[in-house]
């Protein structure tokens, strides 16, 4: 079974600041970490590799620095990392990104099944797995927490808000996993010393059977325009008095405000 990850490169969000006169995200000297919802598809993916004796390949699309992130994924125990880099792709939105990794994996071929995180944490969209799987026309499933593999199917257990359906998915087929579907493992000696001497290859926008007018800022239909810090109001009142009566102002306050 070949099987193919897409994971991104994201701020660690417990360092995220805004500059405020520019209302964008202050990246300068902020750690980069892999999206932590993909650390659980590499798992995953790892896990049905071991089960079918099959090869795994982890895709990122980003700058040059990115590759540091591979070699993590190396470190894990996957096979070979592809880095798809070019400045035609910068500025990408959701559809563009998913378009520009599809593409890639065409280029990769013959694959089984592809598993990305149910979102990254910078943009919490949660569009680009289902987006893969839309430009390569295959069955996908998100918000996975439990997966039974065979060859030709797998059968899905996906979360939603009142409870969980399962799902029966012929192969090509993409899946998005929660964080509950497992526990990452962390990085062997082997394959701290394995990622050192492996090279990563890079795919520019000349690698990929590709059309450049979806790619980058160009391609991507929506822009962010503005980010900001929303600005916290502390104020507020404290009622006093008996527990009823404290209770019979709120709900007169409430009311006033037209709540209920």
């Amino acid at each position: 079974m070949n099987i193919v990850v897409c994971i991104k490169e994201v701020p660690d969000t417990t360092e995220v600041k805004i500059d405020s006169e520019t209302n964008t995200l202050k990246r300068s000297g902020v750690e980069c970490i892999i999206n932590p919802y993909d650390l659980h598809a590499i798992e995953e993916g790892l896990r049905i590799k071991e089960k079918f004796n099959g090869r795994l390949t982890v895709i990122s699309m980003g700058p040059p620095q990115v590759k540091r992130s591979l070699k993590k994924a190396i470190s894990l125990g996957v096979d070979e990392t592809i880095l798809l880099s070019d400045r035609a792709f910068a500025g990408a939105d959701t559809l563009a990104t998913s378009y520009t990794l599809a593409q890639a994996i065409k280029k990769i071929g013959d694959i089984d099944l592809i598993l990305c995180g149910k979102q990254a944490i910078d943009g919490d969209t949660g569009q680009v797995g289902p987006g893969i799987a839309e430009h390569l026309n295959i069955p996908h499933s998100t918000y996975i927490n439990n997966v039974q593999a065979d060859q030709n199917s797998i059968i899905v257990q996906r979360e939603f808000e009142n409870g969980h359906e399962t799902i029966e998915l012929q192969l090509p087929a993409l899946l998005t996993f929660n964080k509950d579907i497992n526990e990452p493992r962390l990085p062997s000696i082997r394959g701290i010393l394995r990622s050192r001497e492996i090279d990563i290859p890079v795919w520019t926008k000349d690698d990929l059977d590709i059309d450049e007018d979806l790619l980058g800022l160009d391609g991507s239909p929506t822009q962010v325009i503005w980010v900001g810090t929303p600005e916290l109001n502390k104020e507020g009142d404290i009622y006093t008095g008996k527990p009823e009566e404290q209770a019979e102002k709120l709900v007169d306050e409430l009311s006033d405000l037209q709540i209920f």
